[in-house]
């Protein structure tokens, strides 16, 4: 049978590739059919033939593209070829004979010369340009740039505009094999932009030249092309005038895409290229595409602030210009009547397109320019637009004031009391719109201006929110929405005076009839009773029965949200007033959880979601008593959580653009000629199914162990998930949270029989991944969550793991500190540009901030590894070496060189003798540390001198001189007690008592022992308190006759230091360390001289006299 078919197969394809065109003709047109039997038998057969002919398939398929008279058989035949010829895993031009490859090529070039459709014409030059970014960089193709130079100056417009666009891929595929012909180009560009030609021709020169100024290397290159900005600019402005807006809004996509990624191109002729973009910005007689696409141009380069930092700034007005386009658009909103009714899917009612993009784009300005240079600019036109008539301007102002807040939060904070005003004045306005505007504006500042507006304006804030509840339907929801945002960034303490008022309106507002009110409300009391915790309790009683009535009764579709939302509370109000008061409640409401779990639901329902969340709540709230419902829990949360991302690829010129306006949860990302469309919605619940999978395993510990297997084989991969970075966050949070349940539950018997072994293999399963998953993670925060991580896991297994996996850990953490020096270099190189401004210094700082964790990360990384393998880890910290000791240079930030310390620190604790090798290179580091400007720096250095001190014996011996000097620098700094340096005085005091003790014999003991008692007792660092005091105590013990002083002269001063730290409680001493400081004062209340012990006593101040007597007469 099988040999049947080989010969009907091979029959087949002789017959498509033979002399006759009409077979292949048909296969393609097959290929084309939407009948899918058709298609996919001549899908089969298409591939045998690339797979036994591709040589005569590559050639029928040129000649089709070449030849055939039906067009849509041309345009199919050029995609099959650029797809025959595009490198990708089936790449096959390679493998044909140099005779084939050499038609291709030729007939190729006689299309683009023959063809008259456009739409194929193009698709002839994306097969040209694919084929020609391989083959021309190992100049396989030298006839392709004389024709296309030919091309490019003929008289025949077709033929300029088909040679421009290769030009333009070229660029961007292979551009450094046309920087040599740089002089050539640019004449070219400068006759196609500015000659007299087609529209068509231009927006291709446009497109060739900004592609080609993209893959310049030098900044001198790129220079060279400023000559023609003029004329690329003329190619809009002939567009806009001759009113071809269709090319007027290529042109301006274009543009943007320079602006973002060549910002500083535009830098000298600024003035005029963004002035003209304004002017389009103000055209009202344009469409609102071409208006909206001129705008993007100019926020686009305000927020190209790492490759021009600072450059818009330097233009203050287009920034009050282009201010004002943006209010006037958000005039652009009708009082549509379905707005009022206040149900949920119309609460955008009356907001038009305009309205959409001036909000967006407020926002994204602030966040682009800050607030220095924001603020001045609005609050010129906010008061102006609320003291106007019309409703419209004060809603304008309001929704401004909102959408510009978290750009401008640092400036605001400081005119808060302005802008509360501004907004609580507007909630007494006529008009229901503004209400709602002016409640909207609180919620956002509640939230960008927290915590400082709930801590000075509550007492305002609250009771305005209150009476808005009272409000018509649509403001009555917001109101509630507000409070939520208020009592986020609240403190208990502030909200304790209003929850009765609060609460009892949420309820009234929970038995109205519109499901977007009561939502609202159910939103808030959430919040309110997340933000009051073990307070909520009053309230539980008359809120728990509303809140369970919705759960059970609010079963219909238009109330899906209602009943989801009602779970989100229960869980929160539950977690709040804790699990006593709770227990009962809880098991009705997981009943009607399982219930529901059961059920089939839609896709689209927001339930799913919520529940995965409400039952992870429930747990922590019910800690290993929620065990008997994992089994009803985990099935969904495990599909949830391999929910594969919606993804869909369309290429960027494609007629099949992915249709984002029918749906608002699809958000686009363009790579390269490829648009990817990502369904979002789907990506959230898997970051939040997640995220729940690493509570139950934090919350549930050795409980979580039959779940361990699973999910890790899901978590693992998800490490390297580069669609959505909460996906990977949680991902990587529960690597060590399955490490420690796998430990405990072993460890507790609760391991099904497993033992260490399956520990080893589960971490080999995920150490590995972590560590490579860092070396390829973009985003700082993730590598430093993923460092953090990496620690925690080498804690919980860290003597299973073998030599070649610390070496890959040791070898990421090299890559890091590079990759991390490269982005310092990068930022610095930044500071130098000539626009960098103050406000570029903050962003940079904000940068650097997220560096030093990174780095805080690696020390503490690298400190585990060096407790965890001790000696055995120093051929490995040698390797470092190279890495760590630039790190205690000058240069470096103070947070560098207190890592670099603090693993020396750790070397020499951990590594004991081994370390002493290194005493010579690092000691003079750390004694120069010991007097560094920073405080943090100084207490590293110092504890690490008492570990040497105690720890390095002969080899220290010749240091303690020097040792004491700096010692005593710390101790007698001006400002030694101040709190930020209180942690260093305290390291200081006790690397000096172990100077006392482990060389005594190499100082003046009997003046150096008084001054470390004199330093006594430290109470900023609790760690070292323990250990300094207990070393008091065993001194007293030993009758240490240093400490104790001739006639025991500072006795009275060792009582009142032993007062002072039983005073504290357990802070400053070891229980153990009490009973024996309390046993040594009753040996000396029955040893000491009744006069000697009552000039002891009376040095005492008269609380502690009482205190000491109160804790010896028990």
């Amino acid at each position: 049978m099988a040999s049947e078919l080989t010969h009907q197969h091979q029959a087949q394809m002789a017959a498509i590739l033979g002399p006759d065109p009409t077979h292949f003709e048909t296969l393609i047109s097959h290929l084309m059919s939407t009948n899918n039997d058709l298609r996919s038998t001549a899908e089969s057969l298409y591939n045998l033939c690339k797979l036994h002919h591709p040589d005569s398939l590559s050639l029928q398929l040129a000649r089709m593209t070449q030849s055939s008279p039906h067009p849509e058989a041309r345009a199919m035949s050029a995609i099959l070829l650029r797809k025959l010829l595009t490198r990708d895993d089936s790449f096959i031009y390679p493998k044909l004979a140099p005779s084939t490859q050499s038609s291709l090529k030729s007939i190729l070039l006689a299309c683009i010369q023959s063809e008259e459709t456009k739409t194929i014409s193009r698709k002839l030059c994306d097969t040209v340009s694919e084929l020609a970014a391989t083959i021309v960089p190992e100049n396989q193709w030298p006839e392709l740039l004389p024709f296309m130079f030919q091309c490019v100056t003929s008289d025949n417009p077709k033929l300029r505009e088909m040679a421009l666009l290769i030009f333009a891929q070229l660029s961007q595929y292979i551009g450094e094999t046309l920087i040599p012909h740089l002089t050539t180009l640019h004449n070219v560009f400068l006759q196609c932009l500015a000659g007299n030609t087609t529209a068509d021709v231009r927006i291709a020169a446009l497109s060739a030249t900004i592609n080609f100024i993209q893959c310049l290397n030098t900044s001198s290159d790129r220079d060279r092309f400023q000559d023609l900005l003029p004329p690329m600019m003329q190619t809009l402005t002939e567009a806009l005038n001759t009113g071809q807006e269709a090319t007027a809004q290529e042109a301006l996509e274009l543009l943007i895409d320079l602006a973002g990624t060549e910002p500083r191109f535009l830098r000298r002729q600024l003035v005029d290229v963004v002035g003209a973009m304004l002017q389009i910005a103000e055209a009202e007689a344009l469409e609102e595409g071409t208006r909206h696409l001129a705008i993007e141009f100019v926020i686009t380069l305000a927020e190209a602030r790492e490759r021009a930092p600072g450059m818009m700034r330097k233009l203050p007005q287009f920034i009050q210009r282009l201010f004002g386009i943006l209010m006037k658009l958000l005039l652009d909103v009708e009082d549509d009547p379905v707005w009022h009714s206040a149900v949920s899917e119309d609460e955008d009612a009356g907001e038009s397109s305009n309205y959409s993009v001036a909000q967006e784009c407020l926002d994204r300005l602030a966040i682009s320019l800050g607030g220095n240079t924001i603020v001045p600019v609005a609050s010129e036109f906010l008061p102006v637009f609320l003291a106007a008539p019309e409703w419209q301007k004060h809603h304008a102002a309001l929704i401004c004031l909102a959408q510009i807040a978290e750009g401008c939060a640092k400036v605001m904070i400081k005119n808060l009391e302005q802008v509360v005003s501004m907004v609580l004045n507007s909630f007494k306005d006529p008009h229901p719109r503004v209400r709602w505007a002016a409640i909207n504006a609180i919620g956002q500042l509640s939230t960008d201006l927290g915590p400082d507006l709930q801590t000075q304006y509550h007492h305002l804030v609250v009771p305005a929110l209150a009476s808005a509840m009272d409000d018509f339907p649509n403001p009555r929801a917001h109101a509630a929405s507000a409070v939520l945002n208020f009592s986020e960034n609240c403190t208990p303490e502030i909200l304790t005076p209003y929850l009765d008022g609060i609460v009892s309106k949420l309820l009234v507002l929970l038995q109205n009839g519109k499901p977007m009110v009561q939502e609202g409300a159910l939103t808030a009391l959430a919040s309110v009773a997340d933000s009051s915790q073990e307070l909520f309790q009053k309230y539980y009683d008359v809120v728990m029965p509303y809140l369970k009535a919705i759960l059970v009764n609010a079963t219909d579709k238009a109330n899906r949200m209602l009943r989801a939302k009602s779970m989100e509370c229960i869980s929160l109000v539950g977690m709040a007033v804790g699990k006593e008061k709770f227990r009962e409640d809880a098991k009705q409401v997981m009943e009607v959880l399982m219930q529901l779990q059961g059920s089939q639901m839609e896709a689209d329902d927001p339930t799913t979601s919520y529940m995965l969340q409400a039952w992870a709540r429930l747990c922590k709230c019910l800690g290993q008593d929620f065990l008997p419902y994992m089994n009803v829990v985990m099935p969904p949360l495990l599909h949830s959580a391999q929910l594969k991302p919606d993804v869909t690829i369309t290429s960027t010129d494609s007629d099949a653009d992915i249709d984002e306006s029918d749906d608002e949860s699809i958000e686009t990302i363009t790579v390269g000629d490829k648009r990817i469309g990502i369904k979002t919605s789907v990506l959230e619940e898997k970051a939040t199914a997640c995220n729940m999978l690493c509570c139950y395993a934090d919350e549930l510990k050795e409980g979580f162990f039959p779940w361990i297997d699973q999910v890790a084989g899901i978590l693992v991969p998800l490490l390297k998930f580069y669609f959505h970075e909460e996906v990977r966050k949680a991902a990587v949070s529960a690597m060590p949270e399955l490490l420690r349940s796998a430990k405990l539950a072993i460890e507790k018997g609760l391991g099904q029989g497993r033992n260490e072994a399956y520990l080893k293999q589960l971490s080999d399963y995920i150490i590995p991944p972590l560590v490579e998953a860092l070396n390829k993670e973009p985003e700082v925060e993730i590598c430093s969550s993923m460092l953090d991580a990496l620690k925690e896991c080498i804690q919980v297994v860290g003597p299973l793991l073998d030599e070649n996996q610390v070496r890959s850990i040791v070898n990421e953490i090299k890559h890091s500190i590079t990759a991390s020096s490269l982005r310092k270099a990068d930022r610095a190189e930044r500071a130098k540009a000539e626009d960098f401004d103050a406000e570029e210094g903050e962003l940079l700082s904000e940068e650097n901030e997220q560096e030093e964790e990174l780095f805080d990360q690696i020390g503490d990384c690298l400190g585990t590894l060096i407790k965890t393998f001790k000696a055995s880890f120093l051929p490995f910290f040698d390797e470092l070496s190279s890495y760590l000791t630039p790190m205690w240079g000058k240069d470096k930030t103070a947070e560098e060189r207190r890592i670099a310390i603090c693993i020396f620190d750790d070397v020499v604790e951990h590594c004991r003798e081994a370390a002493f090798r290194y005493y010579d290179t690092f000691l003079p580091f750390l004694l120069e540390a010991c007097n560094d400007e920073n405080p943090d720096v100084r207490q590293a250095a110092v504890y690490g001198l008492g570990v040497c001190a105690e720890l390095g014996g002969s080899v220290f011996k010749p240091l303690v001189g020097e040792s004491l000097s700096r010692l005593n620098a710390v101790l007698r700094h001006p400002n030694a007690s101040h709190s930020d340096n209180v942690m260093a005085y305290d390291n200081a005091v006790s690397a000096l008592g172990k100077v006392c003790q482990f060389h005594r014999d190499s100082i003046d003991a009997a003046q150096i022992v008084p001054m470390w008692l004199n330093c006594l007792p430290i109470k900023g660092d609790l760690i070292e308190a323990k250990v300094v005091h207990e070393q008091l105590c065993s001194m007293v013990e030993r009758s240490d006759g240093d400490l104790l002083g001739p006639n025991n002269h500072y006795l009275p001063k060792i009582v009142a230091v032993f007062a002072e730290i039983l005073c504290a409680g357990k802070d400053l001493a070891t229980e153990q360390t009490v009973s024996r400081m309390i046993n040594l004062l009753r040996q000396l209340q029955q040893t000491l001289p009744p006069a000697t012990l009552a000039s002891t006593w009376s040095s005492l101040q008269p609380q502690q006299q009482l205190a000491l007597q109160s804790i010896l007469s028990q």
